[in-house]
């Protein structure tokens, strides 16, 4: 099961990279939110999946016994779950504000909104 996971992560970080490369905010914003989704595959995965032994230290001992699923790596993926899940509708608003206001969600043609006039930034200090 672990290599099938450690492939599809692999697939999900090539499409992520793919999206975010692209010139359409659209398409940046949904590589982004696979992005997260693969690091939380990730994640999940480093932290072993087994379902015959759960996370429950028994009486007596005071570590997990071998072979159990380390516990840290879920809690850590339900907090990076609601923080992606935030970020994404961040990102979504932003980019819809962007569409409204210039018209077009190509990155370029945002870039060539900008007035002409403006000063540049220093080169140097």
């Amino acid at each position: 099961m672990e290599p099938l996971l450690a492939i599809l992560v692999g697939l999900f970080f090539a499409a992520a990279i793919y999206l975010m490369l692209s010139k359409f905010s659209i398409r940046i914003m949904l590589g982004i939110a696979i992005l997260g989704n693969a690091v939380n595959l990730l994640l999940f995965t480093g932290g072993r999946l087994t379902r015959e032994v759960p996370p429950i230290i028994p009486l007596g001992l005071d570590s997990l016994p071998a072979g159990t699923a380390n516990p840290l790596p879920q809690a850590l993926i339900l907090t990076a779950i609601v923080i992606s899940f935030s970020f994404l509708a961040f990102l979504l608003v932003l980019t819809y504000r962007a569409y409204q206001d210039l018209g077009t969600d190509n990155t370029s043609d945002m870039r060539a909104a900008e007035p002409d006039d403006r000063p540049l930034p220093p080169l140097g200090y």
